[in-house]
C-alpha cells in the first residue's frame, strides 16, 4: 500500500485507539438505529443481485456481514485500521463467513483492485472521513463494473425545527462526552460531529457524485434527516 499522508496516519491511530469500544458505543449512542440503517441501505443494492462487492472503510465489517445473505456472494472489506479489521476478523470467524467476507488493510483512495472488478461498493459512515473525497469516488467508480451499483450510508445535517435543535445538543454536546467516558479517547467522538459537520450532505452531495462520473443519483433521508442513504450508478 502506498505510503499515507499524516491526516490519513492520525484517522487510523484515531480508529485504532477506539476499536475495541467501537460496535458498543455505535449501537448505544444510536440507540440501536444504526443497525437498522445499515439493513435499509443493504435493501438499497439486492436489485443488483450483487456477486462481488466491495466494503470500504468496512471498520469491523457490520455492513459486510449484513450484505453476505445475497446468493453466491463475494465480499472485500478494506479499511484503514488494523485494530478495527482485527475486530472484524473474529466476527466473521464467530458466524463462521470466512469464505464469503475477507478483509484488508488499504486506502480509499488508492484502491488496490483492478478497473471493472466489483458489481457494487459500498460504504457505511466512511466517506466524511475522506481526505480527498473526489479522488476517492473516483477511484469507487474505477472499480466498479458497467452498471454496477454504489451504495453511501452517511450521516447528515436535519433542517426540521425541532429534529435540528436536538440533534445539534445531542451531537455536539452530549454524544462526545459520552464517547469520552465510555472510550477513554479524548478526541474521537469530538471528531465525529465536526467531520458531519463539514460534510457536504444531500443535494450537495448528488453534485459531487455527478461530477465524479455517477449516473441515476438518489439520496434517501433516514430518521428525520439524521442519515441519508445515496446511490448511483456507473
Amino acid at each position: 500500500m502506498p505510503a499515507i499522508s499524516q491526516k490519513k496516519e492520525k484517522t487510523e491511530n484515531m480508529f485504532d485507539g477506539i476499536a475495541g469500544h467501537y460496535d458498543f458505543l455505535n449501537h448505544f449512542l444510536s440507540a440501536g438505529i444504526d443497525i437498522i440503517w445499515r439493513k435499509k441501505a443493504i435493501n438499497k443494492i439486492k436489485p443488483c443481485h450483487p456477486k462481488k462487492i466491495l466494503d470500504i472503510a468496512t471498520g469491523t465489517a457490520d455492513l459486510a456481514i449484513e450484505a453476505s445473505s445475497f446468493p453466491s456472494v463475494e465480499i472485500t472489506g478494506l479499511d484503514l485500521s488494523e485494530k478495527m479489521l482485527e475486530i472484524g476478523k473474529k466476527k466473521i470467524e464467530k458466524k463462521k463467513l470466512q469464505n464469503t467476507i475477507q478483509l484488508q488493510k488499504g486506502d480509499a483512495e488508492n484502491l488496490p483492485f483492478e478497473d471493472n472488478s466489483f458489481d457494487a461498493v459500498m460504504v457505511a459512515f466512511g466517506v466524511r472521513n475522506f481526505e480527498n473525497l473526489k479522488k476517492g469516488l473516483s477511484e469507487m467508480n474505477r472499480v466498479l463494473k458497467p452498471n454496477g451499483t454504489l451504495m453511501i450510508l452517511e450521516f447528515s445535517k436535519p433542517s426540521k425545527f425541532p429534529i435540528k435543535q436536538v440533534y445539534n445538543l445531542y451531537f455536539n454536546s452530549i454524544l462526545p462526552g459520552l464517547g469520552k467516558i465510555i472510550s477513554n479517547h479524548n478526541s474521537a467522538y469530538r471528531y465525529l460531529p465536526d467531520t458531519v459537520a463539514r460534510f457536504p450532505d444531500g443535494n450537495k452531495f448528488l453534485e459531487i457524485l455527478n461530477d465524479t462520473g455517477y449516473k441515476n443519483c438518489n439520496h434517501s433521508p433516514l430518521t428525520m434527516g439524521i442519515a441519508s442513504i445515496y446511490t448511483g450508478t456507473k
